[in-house]
């Protein structure tokens, strides 16, 4: 039988909406993966009385128990009280935790106050969970119905390396799971519904199939149970791979800006962007890469028409003629920027991202975008993203990187001189083209 666990969350900014509890989302993931089943998610105010009767309700209904928030110095960070009193045990401090405080303060060259040591009065006979990331210990308590409860920070930051050194290994142990094997596929451009479909009748005893969407991916989980041969499970991840195509892009890859700078990196390439509706989101996104200086040699916000003129050399008369947001405009930017750069490729997107500027011609979503390769040649694409401004940055971006990706990961272009193919079997990544352009 699958061993269950209950997750509780606490915190009155979770329950007034201010913050969205991302920490239960991770967790139950986390879980999933270590072979547990989630049976409640729990979300609680920060008053004593409901953390009481919600810790002992926590306690019969599985072995396991986490809870994330209310460890901190202030009034409102109740947690350690809350579950002295619903196990009856006293209140007290506890030396060990006290000094990890003490600790984290001195190598934060930071005074300690009388609140911070709040932070170490836990219930009597509580386990210790070292913090290396944070001020707040964490600590674990046996109910008396047995089972074990574990409280960690609610800072994510801090909560998910806590969970990995401590929770995770000792749930393990205490209830003898060996853990199963994830297989990740990363996917763009395929909504869940149809993943579904395309993963149905794909059967193998101890295999358990999930899906996530981690916008602008969908992910589909392929776990199987510890004892499943690794031949076995190759098969069903190349059938897997096979029933989505080539949008699925990479199987336990990194994201798409990780896979793109590796091909740059690997084939000794470099990259410059000119950016309007995106605003330099493509940038941040590459840059946010470890060794993306390797590869990106530039990135220009081009809002104005005038600042595409001055930095890209577009041709006045054709954003009179065409428009900001057209074939010729996005064409433009992606050969001034690669020339002004000195690069290998060039990048340039113009678009509408919203929620105002749209003609019937041109919707809201409309987002042209073109790539200006070592030839001389320049490639584009039109495309029309549904949603808010936020989703149409995302998108639009994730489309340049795809574009970008079809020619230094092994699609049409990248084939060229086998460097494509090559690359496309080192890092088992599919050629992708994530959305359809209009027409």
């Amino acid at each position: 039988m699958t061993t269950q666990a209950v997750l509780l969350a606490q915190g009155n900014e979770l329950t007034t909406g201010l913050t969205v509890d991302t920490n239960s989302n991770w967790l139950a993931g986390r879980l999933w993966e270590l072979g547990l089943e989630v049976r409640r998610v729990i979300t609680a105010p920060d008053r004593r009385d409901d953390l009481v009767e919600i810790l002992g309700q926590a306690a019969t209904l599985a072995p396991v128990v986490i809870s994330t928030g209310g460890l901190g110095p202030t009034r409102d960070d109740l947690t350690a009280e809350a579950v002295a009193q619903a196990f009856g045990w006293p209140l007290q401090l506890d030396e060990e935790a006290l000094a990890q405080v003490v600790a984290r303060f001195q190598a934060f060259q930071r005074p300690i106050v009388d609140a911070n040591r709040k932070q170490a009065l836990l219930p009597q006979g509580a386990r210790v969970l070292e913090n290396r990331w944070g001020t707040a210990p964490g600590f674990s308590v046996d109910p008396p119905g047995g089972g074990r409860m574990y409280f960690l920070p609610g800072v994510p930051r801090e909560m998910k390396p806590m969970f990995d050194a401590h929770v995770g290994p000792d749930v393990l142990a205490r209830n003898r799971i060996a853990a199963p094997v994830t297989v990740t596929l990363r996917v763009l451009g395929v909504p869940e519904s149809v993943l579904e479909e395309k993963m149905r009748g794909l059967d193998l005893p101890g295999l358990e199939i999930g899906f996530r969407t981690m916008l602008p991916e969908n992910h589909v989980k392929l776990r199987f149970e510890h004892d499943v041969p690794a031949e076995a499970r190759a098969e069903v991840v190349a059938q897997a791979r096979a029933r989505i195509g080539w949008r699925a892009f990479g199987v336990d890859s990194g994201d798409l800006a990780q896979v793109v700078g590796q091909a740059l990196a690997e084939r000794g390439e470099t990259l410059a962007l000119a950016e309007s509706c995106t605003a330099g989101r493509l940038a941040g996104w590459v840059a946010s890469v470890p060794g993306a200086s390797r590869y990106l040699l530039e990135g220009a916000v081009v809002y104005s028409n005038e600042a595409k003129v001055r930095t890209c050399g577009v041709r006045p008369e054709d954003l009179d003629a065409h428009g900001a947001v057209s074939e010729e405009v996005a064409r433009q930017l992606a050969r001034g920027i690669r020339q002004r750069a000195g690069a290998t490729w060039g990048l340039g997107i113009t678009g509408i991202a919203g929620p105002g500027g749209g003609t019937a011609e041109k919707p809201v979503g409309t987002v042209h975008v073109a790539l200006a390769g070592p030839q001389g040649d320049v490639s584009h694409r039109r495309y029309h993203f549904p949603g808010d401004r936020e989703r149409v940055q995302l998108l639009a971006a994730a489309g340049a990187l795809a574009q970008l990706w079809r020619e230094v990961g092994g699609g049409a272009g990248g084939a060229r001189g086998g460097r494509g193919r090559d690359l496309t079997q080192k890092y088992m990544f599919r050629p992708m083209l994530p959305w359809k352009a209009p027409g």
